[in-house]
């Protein structure tokens, strides 16, 4: 089995594909940069027991981390379990992916591995909206080149600007959005954030497509997606398991 850890900056997901590349199980942790090897140890070891995975079926490993200290841990934490040496998406990583960004070297291995998934696994040309810690809308086109994007607040950044930027705006979570027009301080500030996001989505899925010339798919994934794109009004799938699915995909090229 191979195992593929994305390390994001608000949570990890760790999942596990067989030979047949299905994910046998994906979950989601929070990440702490504090976080030693020997707690990732037992944190991934709980996960595979919970899931009835022996340790001996992990063969193979693959991470995409933007938290560079977690990355390090993580790898002590996969030698010691299983005795490997993991693959880390980055420089020297064969992807198949041609980088058209001004300087190909900076692009986020989440974003790298997002580009691959659509490419792989979707009908090109692409647009994948990708909501966790920041909230990313990106562009592959006919040809399977990853052109650009957006990067912006993700929604619990957003929340908490709100409230640490004013006197009287508390601190909220999301949640449902019943009417736009909210009628208290609360269903405001939820309005604003997840129907702004939705309408800011729209707008770039819009902007993106006149650009392109034409989009054939719209993917979203990220773990604040399923709170953001019931509001949206463009067409497009969620694919939870997005990142992951790019990380198997460039595994693959590699070996």
């Amino acid at each position: 089995m191979l195992m593929t850890i994305d390390v994001g900056n608000t949570n990890t997901v760790l999942g596990a594909f067989d030979d047949n590349d299905s994910l046998v199980f994906g979950i989601r942790f929070e990440t702490k940069a504090s976080r030693m090897a020997d707690e990732y140890t037992v944190l991934i070891l709980e996960h595979l027991r919970l899931n009835d995975i022996p340790v001996k079926e992990i063969t193979a490993a693959i991470i995409s981390s933007v938290v560079p200290p977690v990355t390090e841990q993580v790898k002590t934490s996969l030698r010691r379990l299983f005795g490997i040496d993991c693959m880390v998406v980055g420089p020297g990583v064969k992807t198949g992916l041609n980088i058209r960004i001004d300087d190909p070297a900076t692009l986020g291995a989440d974003m790298c591995c997002a580009g691959v998934a659509a490419k792989t696994y979707y009908t090109l040309p692409a647009i994948v909206v990708d909501l966790g810690t920041a909230s990313k809308v990106l562009a592959v086109s006919e040809r399977g080149d990853f052109l650009g994007g957006v990067i912006s607040v993700g929604v619990e950044m957003a929340f908490r600007g709100l409230s640490s930027g004013t006197a009287a705006l508390p601190l909220i979570s999301g949640g449902a959005v019943s009417h736009t027009i909210g009628t208290n301080t609360i269903d405001c500030m939820r309005s604003g954030v997840i129907v702004g996001m939705a309408a800011m989505i729209d707008g770039f899925v819009a902007r993106f497509t006149k650009e392109m010339g034409s989009v054939k798919s719209v993917v979203a994934t990220g773990g604040y997606s399923p709170l953001v794109i019931p509001y949206c009004t463009c067409e497009m799938v969620y694919d939870a398991d997005l990142l992951l699915k790019g990380m198997l995909a460039i595994y693959k090229r590699n070996v």
